[in-house]
C-alpha cells in the first residue's frame, strides 16, 4: 500500500471521527436547549440584566447546534473529497475547518472571560431571588428546593441569605426546612436558632463545583475535536498538494 493511499484512508478515518463528534457535539446542544428552562428557572426574574446573562449561558447550546451540524457536515465532505480525489472538495473542506477551528479558540477565549465574570455576579444576581422571589414565585421556589434537597444545602452561603426574606416574612419567621438537619435540630419546624444549630452548608460553593466538572469535560472534549481537526487540516492539504502534483505531472 502506497504512501498516498495510506494518508487517504486515515482522511477517512480522521473524517469518520469528525462526523461523530459533530454528532455528539449536536445531542448535547439539543439537551442543553431542551432542558433550557431548568438554566433560566433558577434566576428568577432578575431584570433585563440578568436576563441578558442567562439567555446567553442558554444560548451555548445552541452554538453547539450549529457546530455540531457543521462538523457533520464537514466529516461527509471530507470523505467524499478523499475517496473521490477531488481538489475543489478537499480545499473546501480545508478552508471551513480552518474558519471553524478559530471560531471555536475565540469561543473558548470569551467562555473563560465570561467564566470569570459570571462567578463574580452569580452570587449578586441569585440572591436578591431568594430574599423576593422564593415563597413567592412557584418555579423559583420549587427549582432551589429541588437544589437544597439534592446537593443537601442551604441558600448559597447559609441560612442568613434568607433573614428578612419574603418567605420568612410570611412564614411566621421560620426558615425552609432543609436549612435545618433534623438529626442535629430534631424538630419539624426551621427556626434561626435550629438553622444556626444545625450550620447546613451553602449551595453556592456546590453548584460552582458542579459547573467546574462538567466544564472540565467539556473542555476535554473540545480539546480532543480541535486535535482532531489540526490533524484533518494537515492531511487534506498533503492530499491537495499530492494530488496537484500528480495532476501537474500527468499534464
Amino acid at each position: 500500500m502506497s504512501c498516498f493511499t495510506c494518508i487517504k484512508v486515515l482522511m477517512i478515518l480522521f473524517n469518520l471521527a469528525i462526523f461523530l463528534a459533530g454528532g455528539a457535539l449536536l445531542g448535547v446542544g439539543i439537551w442543553v436547549s431542551v432542558d433550557s428552562g431548568s438554566f433560566l428557572r433558577i434566576f428568577g426574574t432578575l431584570g433585563s440584566g440578568a436576563d441578558s446573562i442567562a439567555s446567553q449561558f442558554v444560548n451555548v447550546g445552541y452554538f453547539l447546534i450549529v457546530i455540531g451540524a457543521l462538523l457533520v457536515i464537514l466529516g461527509f465532505l471530507g470523505c467524499c473529497g478523499a475517496q473521490k480525489e477531488s481538489k475543489c472538495l478537499l480545499i473546501m473542506f480545508f478552508s471551513i475547518v480552518l474558519i471553524i477551528f478559530i471560531a471555536e479558540i475565540a469561543g473558548a477565549v470569551v467562555a473563560l472571560i465570561y467564566s470569570s465574570v459570571a462567578q463574580s455576579f452569580l452570587k449578586s444576581l441569585l440572591t436578591p431571588v431568594l430574599q423576593e422571589d422564593y415563597g413567592k414565585d412557584q418555579e423559583v421556589t420549587k427549582t432551589w428546593n429541588a437544589t437544597m434537597t439534592k446537593l443537601d444545602c442551604c441558600a448559597l452561603d447559609n441560612y442568613t441569605d434568607f433573614t428578612n426574606s419574603y418567605y420568612v416574612r410570611t412564614n411566621d419567621g421560620f426558615y425552609p426546612q432543609q436549612c435545618c438537619n433534623a438529626t442535629v435540630t430534631n424538630t419539624t419546624v426551621c427556626a434561626a436558632s435550629d438553622a444556626a444549630r444545625a450550620d447546613v452548608k451553602g449551595c453556592y460553593k456546590q453548584i460552582l463545583d458542579l459547573l467546574k466538572t462538567n466544564a472540565t469535560v467539556v473542555g476535554g472534549v473540545a480539546a480532543g475535536i480541535a486535535a482532531l481537526e489540526l490533524a484533518a487540516m494537515v492531511v487534506s492539504m498533503y492530499l491537495y498538494c499530492k494530488i496537484d502534483k500528480d495532476d501537474s505531472m500527468n499534464s
